[in-house]
């Protein structure tokens, strides 16, 4: 796991549980979630190809070193959202924000 912050238990118990139930207090599924990630310049790529066709905005850093990731995406519940921050997680260096 890349940042190593979230528990990945199957019994939802750990932080990717407690992110759940915070979606869950904080959403009305289904709706357009807001993914922000920094990640190495050269993992750009990889960080894309978690959204799919889904645009995203890429903004450089001053160095050219690390690239800021936007995603605004259609999602129809907190487990699809967890699921994307999963997959993003293996991606190395990258930070969810």
């Amino acid at each position: 796991m890349g940042n190593g912050a979230l528990s990945d238990r199957p019994d939802g118990d750990g932080a990717w549980g407690r992110f759940k139930t915070l979606l869950d207090e904080q959403n009305e599924w289904p709706t357009r979630y807001t993914f922000k990630f920094i990640v190495p310049a050269e993992q750009l790529d990889e960080v894309k190809a978690v959204f799919g066709g889904h645009p995203v905005r890429v903004r450089e850093s001053s160095k050219g070193t690390y690239k800021s990731v936007t995603a605004r995406v259609q999602m129809a519940s907190s487990e699809a959202v967890v699921d994307i921050y999963k997959e993003a997680s293996s991606i190395e260096g990258i930070i969810p924000l």
